[in-house]
């Protein structure tokens, strides 16, 4: 059977700096908020840590093989944001570099950001 079409994914990169993460701090999620800098980035934090609100949209939970117990990572955006997404599909990668001193990668030496593509038709129709 074929996956259903999903909004949200990552590189095999992203998937393995999570399986440190997760390793060493429990449970965690993102978040991207849209806002100026690193605002703009997906922000990586314990599970709970971060307090979603009532306009934030959940993308997606990602399922990364490797995560004890099955745990998933949810992957939220807040809603202003996502009205300039909605249209996109977006895979959380990782790089070298300095990300936010917020997000749980910043000791690591990289940062999580985001790569995107357009949702195909198909893939729209499946997802609204």
């Amino acid at each position: 059977m074929t996956r259903p079409p999903q909004r949200v994914d990552l590189t095999p990169a992203a998937a393995a700096l999570l399986r440190r993460l997760v390793s060493l701090h429990g449970p965690v999620m993102f978040h991207q908020s849209g806002g100026c800098c690193d605002g703009s980035a997906p922000m990586c934090y314990p599970a709970g840590e971060f307090r979603t609100g009532a306009s934030d949209v959940l993308l997606g939970d990602l399922e990364v093989e490797g995560i004890k117990d099955g745990a998933v990572v949810p992957v939220w955006m807040s809603g202003p944001q996502f009205e300039y997404w909605k249209h996109t599909h977006l895979t959380i990668d990782v790089v070298p570099g300095r990300g936010s001193g917020f997000s749980l990668e910043a000791p690591e030496g990289v940062r999580f950001l985001i790569r995107s593509r357009l949702l195909t038709d198909e893939e729209s129709a499946a997802l609204n």
